[in-house]
């Protein structure tokens, strides 16, 4: 069975006190609307084979945020695999979002389990802006790897090569 793959993109800016902050998104539905922590994703999804680790990051922030990836440099942070397996490729741009602007895609599911009705949920139902050490708790875990790579780039050092 082949690896599921999914690719994303990492906003970050630098605040007036020089903190780095990161844009995450709160994973939207019924299975997270109670969870605060390891709630949280870095905008991205699943592609296909056909299809290149980054333009899926770029077509997943579109669909995930509404608004269109920002223009700028993306730094790769590499790969990780996931709990579940599937094999995360994750990109950098430094950029600023204003999150009110954030228009969420959303998707279907049976809710509840075993009723037969479908229902439409966000597929992230908030965003928000934070600095590297709050965001760490919020993010799924197998996610929190991109944030040390982050600093790692930002600090000048570590390879930039996916699947660093």
């Amino acid at each position: 069975m082949p690896v599921k793959r999914s690719a994303g993109l990492l906003l970050f800016r630098r605040t007036a006190e020089d903190l780095v902050e990161v844009l995450i998104g709160h994973m939207g539905g019924p299975f997270w609307s109670a969870r605060t922590e390891a709630a949280w994703s870095i905008p991205k999804g699943e592609y296909e084979p056909e299809e290149s680790p980054e333009d899926a990051a770029r077509r997943e922030f579109e669909e995930e945020l509404g608004l269109p990836a920002p223009e700028g440099e993306w730094v790769a942070l590499g790969d990780a695999r996931q709990a579940n397996g599937k094999l995360v490729t994750i990109w950098a741009v430094e950029a600023d979002l204003d999150p009110e602007r954030v228009v969420p895609g959303s998707f279907s599911m049976e809710w509840p389990r075993g009723s037969g009705v479908l229902q439409e949920f966000p597929e992230i139902d908030r965003v928000g802006w934070y600095d590297v050490e709050a965001a760490r708790p919020l993010l799924v875990a197998g996610q929190r790897v991109f944030l040390d790579r982050l600093a790692e780039r930002l600090d000048g050092g570590g390879p930039e090569e996916p699947g660093a």
